[in-house]
């Protein structure tokens, strides 16, 4: 067997005794010589001197060239200085013997968020979609409201009447919970996801000269091309405008700044005391304060979670915390000094949180799990 093979065993928790003492021997010499950030070279070599002088090295007929073939697992052991690569699938089922672990391993498992939001029409009616049977949910000012069963929700016009009694337009809410995500179809075809912790007002039916919605929190949209009516999105203390384009806002009250990622088209985003700047794809607009900046982006990071993956690059571990704290509906507190860590990587999040907790840990980071409640400390 070779040092990727065992590996790959040990990521799965399908080692023998002796190959975890293997693996975690290693870790533990390894993490006993590191005292400062090694490059690659030094790496390497590191993990050849170690290797070779482990007592039961000769049974398992390792290979001498670890690095950098060690792939993703080795990650976890090798590059403490450099950063934590999350493991894709499962994540660990093993429990590991390095210095930090989760406490009280008794605890009841945290299951992963899924599709689950409340819907408030016009007349204040409020609709659990999540307990809501499939089909038509509500007729308003001519639309009606479906719920599929792949848990979207389908605005359709069903008759030219579009405003209330009162003549005011019908204005809808949905709104997830933590641990909730959800999909809605608007009545001029844009495609809205929303994030855990979110919520999006619009209209049941869009009149006038614009499209006009308002956001908090996180959402993905992909808008419907129309020429002549611009699609508003208020977030904050910014507004993006498009005529039909792709693309992610994040503007969670408990980031520091506001996020606008383009993935298609063209966008305009205007922030009320920092101007306006337009997007091609494949940049970000950044709002931080009265500060409105322009980025390269990561997309495939700005959009993971809609595609089910936590994904970080050089984040640090409070940023890394608010996500998972949304996505498992936990409130997350911090004791002492904790070290100046970056996390890069990404991990499904269909897991439970324990197996991404289980993750993090590898990176010297102690979690004690009380109820609905972590604590995060050296």
């Amino acid at each position: 067997m070779d040092a990727k093979e065992l590996l790959e065993k040990y990521k799965s928790g399908n080692c023998t005794p002796a190959e975890k003492a293997i693996v975690e021997t290693w870790y533990l010499k390894f993490e006993q010589q590191k005292s400062q950030a090694l490059s690659d070279t030094e790496l390497e070599d590191a993990a050849d001197r170690i290797w070779k002088k482990l007592p039961i090295h000769h049974e398992t007929s390792i290979k001498r060239k670890l690095w950098p073939q060690f792939g993703v697992a080795a990650a976890i052991l090798l590059t403490v200085s450099i950063g934590l690569y999350f493991f894709k699938g499962t994540g660990f089922n093993h429990q590991p013997h390095s210095p930090a672990h989760i406490a009280q391993r008794e605890t009841p498992q945290i299951l992963p968020g899924g599709n689950k939001a409340t819907l408030t029409l016009a007349d204040g009616k409020k609709i659990t979609l999540d307990e809501a049977v499939n089909g038509p949910l509500a007729e308003e000012a001519g639309i009606m409201i479906t719920k599929t069963k792949d848990g979207q929700l389908v605005y359709t016009v069903s008759a030219r009447n579009n405003k209330l009694a009162d003549g005011q337009v019908a204005m809808n809410l949905i709104s997830t919970p933590k641990g909730g995500q959800y999909q809605v179809n608007l009545p001029d075809g844009t495609k809205v996801w929303l994030n855990a912790a979110s919520s999006l007002r619009y209209p049941a039916v869009f009149t006038g000269a614009e499209r006009s919605v308002i956001l908090t929190g996180e959402a993905y949209f992909e808008v419907a091309k129309d020429p002549v009516k611009p699609f508003k999105v208020s977030a904050a203390s910014q507004t993006v405008e498009v005529l039909g384009t792709h693309f992610n806002i994040n503007s969670y009250q408990d980031e520091p700044a506001v996020k606008t990622t383009l993935l298609e088209g063209a966008v305009k985003v205007t922030a009320q005391s920092a101007g306006d700047v337009f997007l091609k794809p494949g940049q970000q607009a950044v709002l931080l304060g009265n500060h409105l900046n322009v980025n390269l982006a990561s997309t495939e990071e700005a959009v993971a979670w809609k595609n089910g993956m936590f994904r970080f690059k050089d984040a640090d571990l409070q940023t890394v915390m608010r996500s998972v704290a949304r996505w498992y509906d936990v409130e997350v507190n911090y004791e002492g000094n904790l070290p100046v860590r970056q996390f890069s990587g990404e991990i499904h999040r269909n897991i439970n949180l324990s197996e991404v907790l289980d993750i993090l840990s590898f990176f010297k980071v102690h979690f004690r799990i009380e109820g609905k409640k972590i604590t995060v400390t050296k």
